[in-house]
C-alpha cells in the first residue's frame, strides 16, 4: 500500500506543477550538447544517445566503467558499477523493453529553498514497447548518494510522471536472482538458440513442470542441447523460479505453462508486466 500511496502522490504533485521548469540537457546525434525545456525534450530517443557525461574512473577502486551487450538492441550500453550492470541484465531480460542506454540525460533546475541550479543525471535509462520511458539509477544500497540522491528523486518522480514516465531508484535483486540471471546472461546472444525447429522441441519436452536435465535429455544429448536450453530460459520461452538455484532438478516449464506474479514481475519496476514464474509440483 506504500508504493500505491507513494505513485499517488507523486502524480498529484505533477499535476499541481512539481517538476515545471525542468531543462534537460543532452548530448544530440551530431555530438551537439542541447538544452531544451524537459517536456519539449521527453519526445527525444535517449535510447539512442551516447552518456551526457563519463563514468568518472577512481583509482584504487575495483570496480571501474565496462560494457554491457544488450539482447534488446544488439548494441553495447556502458556501465559505471556492478549494481548497474546487474539493473542492465534485469532491463535487457524484460520483454517489453525496446531501448537501453546509459547516461543519456543531465535534468537541471533551480532550488527553490536557496535559488541555485542543481543538476541530475540518472544512470539508465530505458524504452518500454508503449512508449514510455523509465529513468532509473542503481544504487548499491538505499542509502547510496546521501541527502543529494533522496532530493533529486523527489524532482525526477514529478517530472517524469509529467511526462508519463516513471523515475526509480532500482533496488538490488536478491543473491539467489542475481547469481541465476548472470548465468543465464551468458547464454543470451542468439547464436546459443540452437537450430531451427529445436525451440519448439523444447516447448514440447517442458510441456509440463519437468527437471531442467530431464527435459533437455528428452530432445537430444544434454551437454549439446544446455546452451539451447539457458537461452531460451533467458528469452522466457521456458521458465523457471528464479528465487531457487538454477541447477539440474530445477524445475522449468515451456512459456503457455508458466503462473502469475512471481519474483521476475518484481524485478526493473517502472514498467509493464515480467515474465512469470513455473508453477506446479514434480512427483518423480
Amino acid at each position: 500500500m506504500e508504493g500505491h500511496e507513494h505513485s499517488r502522490r507523486v502524480q498529484q504533485a505533477a499535476a499541481e506543477g512539481a517538476g515545471a521548469g525542468i531543462e534537460a540537457a543532452f548530448v544530440a546525434a551530431a555530438g551537439r550538447l542541447t538544452q531544451l525545456p524537459w517536456d519539449q525534450a521527453a519526445s527525444v530517443r535517449f535510447e539512442d544517445l551516447a552518456p551526457v557525461s563519463a563514468f568518472p574512473v577512481v583509482p584504487g577502486r575495483r570496480w571501474g566503467p565496462g560494457w554491457w551487450w544488450s539482447a534488446t538492441t544488439g548494441r553495447h550500453v556502458v556501465h559505471g558499477s556492478a549494481a548497474m550492470r546487474t539493473q542492465l541484465m534485469v532491463l535487457d531480460r524484460k520483454p517489453d523493453v525496446t531501448g537501453l542506454s546509459a547516461r543519456p540525460v543531465r535534468l537541471l533546475w533551480r532550488d527553490a529553498a536557496d535559488g541555485r541550479v542543481r543538476s541530475w543525471v540518472p544512470q539508465l535509462f530505458a524504452r518500454y514497447a508503449d512508449g514510455t520511458g523509465l529513468l532509473a539509477d542503481c544504487p548499491s544500497t538505499p542509502t547510496a548518494g546521501g541527502d543529494r540522491a533522496q532530493r533529486a528523486r523527489m524532482v525526477l518522480e514529478a517530472a517524469c510522471a509529467r511526462v508519463g514516465w516513471v523515475y526509480r531508484r532500482l533496488e538490488p535483486p536478491p543473491a539467489v536472482v542475481a547469481a541465476n540471471l548472470r548465468w543465464l546472461a551468458g547464454y543470451r546472444h542468439p547464436r546459443n538458440q540452437g537450430p531451427p525447429g529445436l525451440r519448439a522441441a523444447l516447448a514440447e519436452a517442458f510441456a509440463g513442470p519437468r527437471p531442467l536435465a530431464d527435459g533437455a535429455a528428452a530432445v537430444g544429448e544434454p551437454l549439446q542441447l544446455l546452451p539451447a536450453v539457458y537461452h531460451a530460459l533467458w528469452c522466457g520461452h521456458l521458465t523457471m523460479s528464479l528465487d531457487e538455484p538454477l541447477h539440474e532438478e530445477a524445475l522449468v516449464c515451456a512459456d503457455a505453462e508458466r503462473g502469475g506474479g512471481g519474483v521476475e514481475e518484481r524485478l526493473g519496476a517502472g514498467g509493464g508486466q515480467g515474465r512469470g514464474e513455473c508453477s506446479g509440483r514434480h512427483t518423480r
